[in-house]
């Protein structure tokens, strides 16, 4: 959650009457994340007016003539269009001493493609990992095909704060990694698993968004090309499907083909 708005300075007791501001922008609409709302003198009535009242709606609002061709999208919705990758499981906690848990994450990003490489996720308070990843601050992203579907939705469904062994309950294979403390998931269905440290926290207070540096990564040769899915943000999911070549156009990026 964003941080409350410090209030302003008090006003000077002994500046002059007509310098003082007699409103605080700490007041209600600034306090909402909006500017205080302005006002001017309807000139019919003599009464302040509140140029914000005849705002519309997003709801309300319709396509300029130009644009005919397309129509308003609920702005809370548009996370739908833009989902940014596969559906990941994330193992928090240690191995060795039992804590390991599993969850279900579909927001995630690339954020550095070396030197190091960086992957950041949106994991916040309310999820039980959070704790883990706080303390050990280390974690395993597994990659799963889409033949885990079911089974990942379902881990997403429960809680290791309500007692569920999600390892137990769901089979998962925990084994053991090679620079963290936190488990890979094994298994014929997981495409690759991928080793993390956390890297940098400025943005898990605001946000919740942390950033990953990668250390290590595995890949199950049985599933180099196997199809992961995405979430489509409303329960349902796009699986992988044709793969379209465009390398040769792709110019300015040859250094990421191999």
């Amino acid at each position: 959650m964003a941080p409350k708005r410090k209030p302003e300075t008090p006003v000077d007791a002994e500046a002059p009457p007509a310098k003082r501001n007699t409103r605080s922008r700490g007041s209600k609409d600034a306090s909402q994340g909006g500017r205080p709302e302005k006002l001017t003198d309807n000139s019919a009535t003599g009464k302040r007016k509140s140029k914000a009242s005849g705002r519309k709606s997003v709801a309300d609002d319709h396509a300029p003539e130009q644009i005919a061709s397309f129509q308003p999208y609920p702005i809370s919705k548009v996370y739908r269009l833009i989902e940014p990758g596969p559906v990941l499981l994330v193992t928090t906690g240690s191995l060795v001493d039992g804590t390991h848990n599993v969850m279900t994450i579909g927001f995630h990003m690339v954020m550095q493609h070396e030197s190091p490489p960086l992957i950041g996720i949106c994991l916040g308070p309310w999820d039980a990992s959070f704790a883990a990843l706080k303390k050990h601050r280390e974690c395993v992203l597994a990659v799963p095909s889409v033949e885990m579907a079911p089974v990942v939705v379902d881990v997403g469904n429960c809680s290791s704060d309500d007692g569920v062994d999600k390892w137990t309950k769901f089979g998962f294979e925990a084994l053991p990694a090679n620079k963290v403390k936190a488990p890979l998931v094994g298994g014929p269905d997981v495409i690759a698993n991928v080793e993390c440290v956390v890297e940098d926290t400025k943005m898990v207070g605001k946000y919740s968004m942390w950033v990953l540096k990668v250390i290590a990564a595995w890949q199950n040769p049985g599933k180099e090309t196997g199809r992961m899915f995405h979430h489509r943000g409303d329960g349902t999911f796009v699986v992988d499907g044709e793969v379209l070549n465009l390398q040769e156009r792709m110019v300015k990026w040859k250094e990421y083909q191999d």
